[in-house]
């Protein structure tokens, strides 16, 4: 990969993070359109190291809440001397629960051989673009908007991290799948959306860690200082961007919900598809 390339995912990998359109998704579309090899152990590890570079940003934009331990006491009604033991650090227990389905799932496709042929695949991208933004036109009206009052808790938590595990599938969309599983749980746009911005932390750096002990088991050859650095700048460039963009899209989906976004992603699935079926190359540099 070149400067040039790595800048421009990285770019797309910040802008895409937090938005429920595929950052995943949008960053195999670009890598076609650049022609970046496919198929290559360091872009499927690229691919999911520099998301985890976006996904700090959560930490330094919330790191009030992100490092903080409650202290005020247990409430009245918690009957579980467990909760009540935990419940200082119950921020972090509820992450854990959250992040539990997903280890599973994502353990069992990448075992299976299953995720790295996701991947590879811009027709499941193309597809999965346009079915997720089709039902994003109307999750808006089927799901109510959600309480104030309520909060997340262990039963939310892991029902939300099962949603999370749509996104195994490139062209699903992370963000989506968890912001649609709080709102599907009674949570407000915008406290599932923030829940699902702090889900993405323990879940991508689960994700960065495995690719890199694969890389590590193989005979050390992709480890150039190139690459290393192409590394860097792509984990650099993601997070500023996505620090940027992160607010900006709470405040967005607080107030006009998944609709535009729907569009969005009809229109890219759409155009993909037809060049797809066209045959046409989505290699802009040939």
């Amino acid at each position: 990969m070149t400067l040039l390339q790595t800048i421009i995912i990285s770019i797309v990998e910040g802008l895409t993070e937090f938005l429920p359109v595929s950052s995943t998704g949008h960053m195999i579309i670009t890598q076609n359109l650049m022609g970046v090899p496919q198929g290559d152990s360091f872009v499927h590890a690229f691919t999911f190291i520099i998301q985890f570079g976006a996904i700090l940003s959560v930490v330094c934009l919330y790191w009030r809440r992100f490092f903080r331990i409650d202290r005020t006491p247990a409430p009245a009604d918690c009957r579980s001397p467990f909760l009540r033991m935990i419940h200082p650090v119950r921020f972090y227990w509820l992450l854990f629960v959250g992040v539990l389905p997903a280890v599973v799932i994502g353990m069992a496709a990448k075992k299976s051989g299953l995720l790295d042929w996701l991947l590879d695949s811009v027709w499941v991208v193309a597809v999965m673009l346009v079915a997720g933004g089709v039902f994003m036109l109307f999750c808006d009206d089927i799901f109510d908007k959600g309480r104030e009052e309520n909060e997340v808790n262990e039963k939310r938590a892991f029902n939300i991290g099962l949603f999370q595990c749509l996104s195994v599938i490139p062209g699903t969309s992370r963000s989506m799948a968890t912001i649609v599983g709080g709102m599907a749980n009674g949570l407000t746009r915008r406290r599932a959306a923030e829940f699902s911005f702090f889900l993405a932390v323990p879940t991508m750096a689960g994700a960065t860690l495995l690719d890199l002990l694969d890389l590590l088991k193989e005979d050390g050859s992709w480890a150039t200082a190139h690459n290393l650095a192409m590394l860097a700048v792509g984990c650099i460039v993601s997070f500023v961007v996505a620090l940027l963009a992160m607010k900006w899209f709470v405040n967005f989906l607080a107030k006009y919900g998944f609709k535009w976004f729907g569009w969005y992603r009809i229109i890219v699935g759409a155009v993909i598809l037809v060049m797809l079926l066209s045959g046409a190359s989505l290699n802009m540099v040939d």
